[in-house]
């Protein structure tokens, strides 16, 4: 066997850390002033025929500030909520403490706490065996945890969205998530775990109503416009900023009240949340009534708030015991709506920027892709090319006597030419983005991997073809002809506008040639070769 006594040490199968120690589990009695505090006591007496010996654990949730007091005989712990380090460490999500009666005694377990700002905010006490009640309490920190966790989650993604989409509306979402997540910290506890992070101390009340008005002031814009209230009514914006920046104010007001006023703000908000979920509800049935399908998030979103609504005017047992979890879970399904509004929200920026980009880099009359973006496929083909070392051609054509077409037959006779040329370009090609439209009646075919000789068989076999496209139109002595000029790329020696030169050059010999033929650009061109339009 191998001795590990030291800090960190590792044997042959494990690694110890730490060391044995002589500090005992923290327990804190409650000091006098907080004992004054303690208006409502809960007696737990002994069954009837005494406790049976049998260990009894004790938790303490629901209690949102200040500290909880439990005693049994000569033992007494106080705890704190915001402070882990006065709480017994098997319990997290509560105040607890584990007691062993001896069999037959009688004296009762007792709790004291102060009076909550809300009547129904009440706590719950849960006493039994020591397994059960600390996995119930473990469960419940779980999911304090995970609520925050998710949050937090969200605020990043919504972060890489701004980085995408340089939208504000990301960043807005971003400040709802960490205002939810401190208001989460301080509704479950977790500011003071595993030490507290937030200066909550005894504040925990004014903390709770203040972050409860920031939330609010989030909330309730938020939650009218995924309902449709902002696309039914654009002017009631003025109002959604009334309503934050009013409860914003009432907010930061929160440190300067007194108990009574912090009651009374409490009771204010509570009703101002009911009102606010009343008017998005009405306004998202109304919005599903017109059709409008984004409202069916916004009555989603909503859904839970109602639930706890309806649960606490029928003084429901379940919201209760569980009603932080309640208000988290209800919190993070809303954040959870307001990101995937949000990511409809990214898909449509997403979409219009295409459809931008597809207009500034398409011809509107043929569909082909502009002289500008035909440039810059025409490189990315180059430098594939160069890298891969694989051959590269490409074909400027000219319409013959295009003008000529214009002048017998009229511009719109001239236009439906246009088309129907680039229609055949592209059934002669395998990628529809290898013809572009270079402006006027010339049109560039890239030819990417065809060596010289299967490039001029290729041209040839458009040329063909685009004496066949001026039948469909039906218009009596229309003839449609093409002039092609022939470029391959020649290793170390050609560059873009280089090789865009020999194949315009080319063009211009088939012209002088007689027209509706295919010329290569071995040879430059002459200062004899006129340009024949």
């Amino acid at each position: 066997m191998t001795a590990l006594a030291s800090t960190a040490q590792v044997g042959r199968d494990v690694l110890l850390l730490g060391a044995a120690t002589s500090d005992q589990t923290p327990q804190r009695a409650c000091p006098p002033e907080v004992l004054a505090r303690h208006q409502d006591i809960l007696s737990i007496p002994a069954p009837a025929e005494g406790w049976s010996g049998a260990p009894q654990a004790v938790d303490v949730f629901g209690v949102l500030t200040g500290e909880v007091r439990i005693s049994h005989g000569d033992r007494v712990i106080c705890g704190n909520m915001h402070d882990a380090r006065t709480r017994d460490s098997r319990f997290r999500a509560g105040v607890g403490m584990v007691v062993v009666p001896k069999a037959g005694e009688r004296e009762p377990i007792v709790v004291s706490w102060a009076t909550p700002l809300k009547p129904r905010w009440i706590p719950t006490v849960r006493l039994g065996a020591p397994s059960p009640v600390q996995q119930n309490d473990t469960a419940r920190l779980l999911v304090r945890a995970a609520c925050i966790a998710v949050a937090i989650a969200l605020a990043l993604s919504a972060l890489m969205g701004f980085a995408t989409a340089r939208d504000r509306t990301f960043l807005y979402y971003v400040s709802i998530c960490l205002v939810f997540v401190l208001w989460q910290a301080v509704l479950g506890g977790l500011s003071g775990y595993p030490e507290p992070w937030l200066p909550v101390h005894d504040r925990a009340s004014w903390w709770l109503v203040g972050l409860t008005a920031m939330v609010l002031a989030l909330l309730l814009p938020v939650l009218w416009r995924l309902n449709g209230g902002a696309r039914l009514w654009p002017g009631s914006r003025n109002g959604q900023r009334v309503v934050l920046w009013a409860l914003i104010g009432a907010g930061l007001c929160v440190p300067w009240l007194g108990v009574t006023g912090l009651v009374r703000m409490a009771a204010a908000l509570e009703l101002v949340f009911i009102l606010g979920c009343i008017a998005c509800l009405g306004v998202g049935l109304w919005a599903l009534f017109k059709r409008d399908g984004y409202a069916l998030t916004g009555l989603l979103a909503l859904a839970p708030w109602w639930i706890l609504i309806l649960a606490d005017a029928a003084q429901a047992q379940w919201l209760t015991s569980y009603r932080i979890e309640a208000l988290q879970l209800s919190a993070t399904w809303f954040l959870m709506m307001a990101a995937y509004a949000l990511n409809l929200r990214l898909g449509r920026l997403r979409q219009q920027r295409d459809e931008m980009r597809q207009l500034a880099d398409t011809d509107a009359l043929t569909g082909l892709p502009n002289r500008r973006h035909g440039l810059h496929l025409l490189a990315r083909h180059l430098e594939r090319a160069g890298a891969e070392q694989q051959p590269l051609a490409i074909g400027f054509l000219d319409i013959d006597l295009f003008k000529d077409i214009n002048d017998r037959f009229g511009h719109d006779v001239g236009d439906q030419v246009l088309v129907a040329v680039a229609r055949g370009l592209r059934g002669a090609v395998r990628v529809q983005d290898d013809v572009i439209r270079m402006g006027g009646e010339e049109f560039l075919v890239l030819l990417p991997g065809a060596s010289h000789g299967a490039a001029l068989a290729r041209l040839e076999n458009v040329r063909l073809q685009m004496a066949s496209v001026a039948a469909p139109l039906g218009i009596a002595g229309l003839d449609v002809t093409v002039s092609i000029g022939l470029a391959a790329l020649r290793p170390g020696r050609d560059d873009l506008a280089g090789l865009l030169r020999r194949a315009d050059h080319a063009m211009y010999r088939a012209k002088r040639a007689g027209r509706d033929q295919v010329c290569d650009g071995e040879q430059p061109l002459t200062a004899d070769d006129p340009l024949i339009a």
